[in-house]
């Protein structure tokens, strides 16, 4: 009964709110909707409608870049420590596309080295206690005025592939030029990449014939200066490529002659143990014997005294 009460009562409802709006009492419009939205929002604190993830104020662009000369001039950058964080941005620009380039061969220490010393003076000047005009120093507000340290961590970075390429060992002091060992094994490589294409196009046999003394003296070469500590890894590249060109592209054998020595030692030491009990079985054999002869002998003379005895 309640249930149908109930029902009863809203369709009641609903019929009395049709009489009213059709007979024009409640009558709302767009217009009083926008008005009733301006009013209530006219109550919406100002924090509100900044915090706000719907209400978002307008951001005047010549206030958000006038921003940074509100702040007092103790706390800004000389012009010097300005110009000098330009030059750096040039320099770490030119490292890097130049390390780009240089990556495939691997060049990077002798195309790059150039470029990355006139990276590390101008970081050396940033980070040195050397005062600038109007004796201003660039260490601290370029290195260590914000936790990121973000010149000092790209410089990082640059420093850390060089070091892994180990270029130091091809570059002179200064970062003049390559060194002498450097020089003569790129001039060697070129000298066996030029036999190697005088012939890629004939007969490889006569390619592996005609260019194993050049070849030869590269990879003798390669071994002197890796006992030296004298490569990096423009060398290591280049004396891949060209194994992997001599053995895998041209299908040439190079024995070396350290193979021999290492074949009679490894013989000798196979044949060792049949050695060793060959010698042990003779040596057993030969003491056998020995002790066999005086029991005999012994034997012999006591049949002779018992034979003198019975008799």
């Amino acid at each position: 009964m309640s249930l149908y009460k109930n029902s009863s009562f809203l369709v009641l409802l609903l019929l009395y709110i049709y009489d009213r709006v059709s007979s024009g009492e409640v009558n709302v419009t767009a217009t009083d909707s926008a008005d009733t939205m301006k009013q209530t929002a006219s109550f919406i604190p100002a924090a509100m409608v900044v915090n706000s993830p719907v209400f978002k104020p307008g951001v005047d662009p010549v206030l958000s870049l006038n921003l940074r000369s509100s702040f007092p001039e103790d706390l800004e950058i000389s012009d010097y420590c300005s110009e000098m964080l330009e030059i750096f941005g040039l320099k770490y620009v030119a490292y890097v596309d130049c390390l780009v380039t240089a990556a495939r061969p691997v060049q990077v220490c002798q195309k790059c080295f150039s470029s990355y010393g006139s990276l590390t003076d101008t970081y050396v000047n940033i980070s040195s206690d050397q005062m600038g005009p109007g004796n201003a120093s660039c260490r601290d507000s370029l290195l260590r005025s914000d936790r990121l340290m973000l010149v000092y961590l790209l410089y990082s970075n640059m420093q850390d592939i060089w070091r892994k390429s180990q270029c130091d060992q091809c570059i002179t002091g200064g970062f003049q030029s390559l060194t002498n060992d450097t020089m003569y094994f790129l001039d060697t490589v070129n000298q066996t990449i030029t036999c190697f294409k005088k012939y890629q196009q004939g007969n490889h046999s006569e390619l592996c014939k005609d260019c194993k003394g050049t070849y030869k003296e590269l990879n003798e070469l390669y071994s002197r200066m890796e006992t030296n500590l004298t490569l990096c890894i423009d060398i290591e590249d280049a004396m891949n490529m060209t194994r992997r060109l001599w053995s895998k592209n041209f299908n040439c054998s190079f024995p070396r002659e350290e193979t021999v020595p290492v074949i009679a030692v490894s013989s000798f030491m196979l044949f060792l143990p049949i050695i060793f009990y060959l010698s042990s079985f003779l040596h057993s054999e030969q003491k056998k014997r020995k002790l066999i002869h005086p029991k005999r002998a012994k034997s012999y003379s006591s049949l002779m005294n018992i034979q003198n005895k019975s008799s």
